[in-house]
């Protein structure tokens, strides 16, 4: 029986369902999961931005797996901090959802379409400093809880708007979408919102020396979403922002096996947001997207780095454990 680590959120539990089930599917192994809160889960009436600490949202199922009481953990990619742990490795990142943010409302209104001053909710600095540079006249506000909570922010009239990612709304609600709630919600482009980076994509975690599970993981691997994934990790991890950073990344296979990527890096105290993109071939990911980041550094990119560091010890000193 392969033991699970997952949290307790409806959407982490649908996730590490998913995987369970084609594990099973493709290997004939049953399975069981775990669920476990995180540490960014006791907390949940402060800023994420505020925690002092990395890898808030999988800390305690890492632990599970290095103790061995689990086999394999699911997270939510975007949620791994870019270090690597010792003892841990990446057995597979199954096929990835839809990389993109949505936009939910009750009536289907576009970023264009939004009354002026529309109340939007996001837990996310990347989201808040686009919709900004975007309109600037909307107001957006902090939101933290699980995604059903979040939308039923917008069901029950509490916000205009919620901005989310489409990959949680077709793993949570895999029928309707955010119609279950009576909700609809439309695709941001890439050049409205990029999204965070490994969006969409789970990672399955095991234990480095656990040659038997990480076989079992080779069977679910997708090695498309895998080299995407590491783009854009790779230009995350080459500014120094960790996971929490406000920094977008897109990478997409173009035509002739090369790699179209994305990056932005958005700066809090100003709302300035750099954007660069490139397009080479997909056989050096990890360089291909620290040679992009190198772009975003050199047209203001360490200034705005620097701020940001400044900002979150400024949080870090403020806020009582």
């Amino acid at each position: 029986m392969l033991r699970i680590a997952t949290r307790r959120s409806a959407l982490a539990r649908a996730q590490a369902l998913a995987v369970g089930r084609l594990l099973q599917e493709r290997t004939g192994r049953p399975f069981e999961l775990v669920a476990m809160a995180a540490t960014g889960d006791l907390h949940p009436g402060r800023a994420v931005g505020a925690f002092d600490s990395k890898g808030l949202f999988v800390d305690t199922l890492r632990q599970a797996v290095l103790d061995g009481d689990c086999a394999l953990a699911v997270h939510s990619y975007k949620d791994l901090p870019t270090e690597p742990v010792a003892g841990l490795v990446i057995g597979a990142v199954p096929p990835r959802e839809d990389p993109r943010d949505v936009l939910v409302t009750v009536d289907g209104s576009t970023l264009d379409t939004l009354p002026p001053a529309a109340a939007v909710g996001t837990s996310s600095a990347r989201r808040r400093l686009q919709l900004l540079a975007a309109r600037l006249s909307l107001r957006v506000q902090a939101l933290r809880g699980n995604l059903d909570t979040r939308l039923r922010r917008v069901a029950d009239g509490d916000l205009g708007a919620v901005v989310v990612a489409a990959a949680g709304l077709r793993r949570l609600y895999p029928d309707r979408g955010a119609g279950a709630l009576g909700l609809q919600a439309v695709a941001l482009a890439p050049d409205e919102c990029l999204p965070a980076p490994a969006q969409g994509a789970l990672a399955v975690e095991c234990r480095a020396g656990d040659a038997e599970t990480l076989s079992l993981c080779a069977r679910i691997d997708d090695a498309s979403a895998r080299r995407q994934v590491r783009a854009e990790r790779a230009f995350l991890a080459a500014l120094g922002g960790g996971c929490l950073a406000p920094v977008g990344a897109l990478c997409q296979v173009a035509g002739s096996g090369q790699l179209q990527l994305a990056g932005l890096l958005a700066d809090p105290s100003s709302s300035q947001v750099l954007r660069r993109s490139l397009r080479d071939s997909d056989d050096r990911p990890e360089q291909r997207g620290a040679a992009l980041a190198e772009q975003v550094v050199a047209a203001g990119g360490a200034q705005v780095l620097a701020a940001i560091a400044e900002l979150r010890r400024a949080q870090a000193g403020g806020v009582a454990h």
